[in-house]
């Protein structure tokens, strides 16, 4: 395809914090179809090493947070952290006493794909900056932009964007808007494609709500040039999701997924669960500062089994994520295209 280097139109969506893994990657392409490397929460090193080792495989690309302006006040923070004391003592967690904000060595990770330029980078949560932008582009790197309306879309185009990520309300983990305090409108990822496909010529690739080879179809339908997938990814052999993850994602007791913030202070989508029913109401907003507050309670939960104490982010066609190789995934993809 001519938007990028993959026979088939399917993308598979980087997921940090585990699940998208080197494994997948190379068994995505082996498919035919064009993988991302999720960058977020690892260190420069790390995601050097992954993309040492992907890059003999061939196309792929590799996906960044752009830093976050946050408001969250230190009174905000120790209230939550109050509020979240028992669910920690229940698992025997430390809550970390001071707010941590970081950039997710934004500058290294920027620095680091000038130096050794990939195919493709994707920005997630914000776009970066004409300058860094332009480093990329000069290197050979086709920019993507992950955008969840139209308006962010134009802004996109305007910047000197190659592509758009369009993302749908109907997609598991963080939503890749601008504004992390905005109430995200529950629009169909092909309403949205068709939306951003009326302001601006950039190729789309669709993400959100894809369940199997008809949403595939319908999206590339509405004007996108390749469709991603992650919830379809997760309960896959190669993937790196947790075993208490992936159980909750085949569990019947799991019976929908919602728009939480309480997990990170900024807004996802998982399984509902019983820290989402208890904490969302108060939670405050604040990315990366309540992330870093809940990772050692999350990592716990994770350890001990504890499907009602973790962000299991999921997207609402969970219930169709297979176990099995995830060459089975992408084969039952392409009946679409």
């Amino acid at each position: 395809m001519s938007l990028l280097d993959s026979a088939i139109p399917i993308v598979a969506a980087p997921m940090a914090g585990g699940p998208t893994t080197v494994a997948l990657s190379i068994a995505v392409h082996g498919s035919g179809g064009f993988p991302f490397l999720a960058a977020g929460y690892k260190s420069v090193e790390a995601l050097a090493e992954e993309i040492r080792q992907v890059r003999s495989v061939g196309g792929f690309g590799v996906n960044l947070f752009v830093p976050s302006a946050t408001t969250i006040t230190a009174e905000e923070y120790r209230r939550y952290r109050a509020e979240l004391q028992a669910e920690a003592d229940a698992l025997g967690a430390e809550l970390p006493l001071i707010p941590r904000s970081d950039d997710d060595d934004w500058d290294a990770k920027i620095d680091l794909l000038v130096a050794s330029p990939v195919p493709a980078v994707s920005f997630t949560f914000g776009l970066p900056s004409h300058a860094d932008l332009a480093r990329l582009k000069k290197a050979g790197t086709t920019v993507f932009a992950s955008v969840t309306t139209p308006d962010e879309a134009r802004a996109a185009y305007d910047l000197g964007a190659d592509a758009l990520v369009v993302q749908g309300a109907s997609a598991g983990g963080h939503s890749a808007t601008f504004d992390p305090q905005r109430t995200i409108e529950e629009t169909s990822t092909a309403e949205l494609v068709r939306a951003v496909r009326s302001v601006t010529p950039l190729p789309i690739v669709a993400a959100g709500g894809v369940d199997g080879p008809s949403a595939v179809r319908a999206l590339l339908e509405s004007g996108a040039e390749a469709v991603a997938v992650g919830t379809l990814l997760l309960r896959t052999d190669e993937a790196g999701t947790s075993r208490t993850h992936r159980d909750a994602l085949a569990d019947p007791a799991f019976s929908e997924t919602v728009l939480t913030h309480a997990f990170t202070g900024r807004t996802a989508r998982g399984l509902r669960n019983g820290f989402i029913d208890r904490h969302e109401a108060l939670a405050p907003f604040g990315y990366p500062e309540i992330h870093h507050l809940t990772r050692p309670l999350r990592q716990a939960a994770s350890q001990a089994g504890d499907p009602g104490r973790l962000h299991l982010w999921a997207g609402t066609g969970y219930t169709s994520a297979p176990d099995g190789p995830a060459t089975g995934v992408i084969r039952w993809l392409t009946d679409a295209v």
